[in-house]
């Protein structure tokens, strides 16, 4: 990981809510010499905050802080896990998450669930979520017990 799990869109705005609030199309940002942009799972464009072209810094005041807060298809990569823990309410860790929507996109707060649980990981860590019977636990990882049989191992 580039950069701690749940402090990655800290810095950024997620672009389809940027161009519909602009009202501009889709791959406008390219142009825009000094804006920043990271993409996700090839599926997510994000600008990083203050890079914005100057007649467009205005819409920063009503655009959503994504601060600790991951795609449900990327935090579920990173935390190597099917994404439908995050899906369906039906699942057993679904409620121990936060959500927001932004335009269709749905969020996971990581960083206040790590917080929560007491989950500390560094710069380069490995992060796997699971069932403890598929978890494997080695003397370099940190194990966090979850509630009933998960837990999430962290690998430095």
């Amino acid at each position: 990981m580039s950069q701690l799990l749940p402090n990655r869109l800290n810095s950024f705005w997620l672009w389809r809510e940027v161009s519909v609030k602009l009202g501009v199309s889709n791959p406008t940002y390219k142009y825009w010499k000094q804006t920043q942009s990271i993409k996700l799972n090839n599926k997510y464009v994000f600008l990083k905050k203050d890079t914005l072209p100057e007649k467009h810094l205005h819409i920063q005041e009503i655009l959503t802080d994504l601060s600790g807060y991951l795609p449900i298809k990327y935090a579920s990569d990173q935390l190597h896990v099917n994404e439908h823990i995050f899906s369906y309410e039906k699942m057993r860790l679904y409620r121990e998450f936060e959500y927001k929507f932004v335009e269709d996109v749905k969020f996971v707060n990581i960083r206040k669930f790590f917080r929560e649980n007491g989950i500390k990981v560094s710069k380069n860590s490995l992060v796997q979520l699971g069932k403890l019977k598929d978890l494997e636990i080695t003397p370099d990882s940190s194990f966090y017990r979850l509630k009933e049989d998960y837990a999430i191992v962290v690998y430095d």
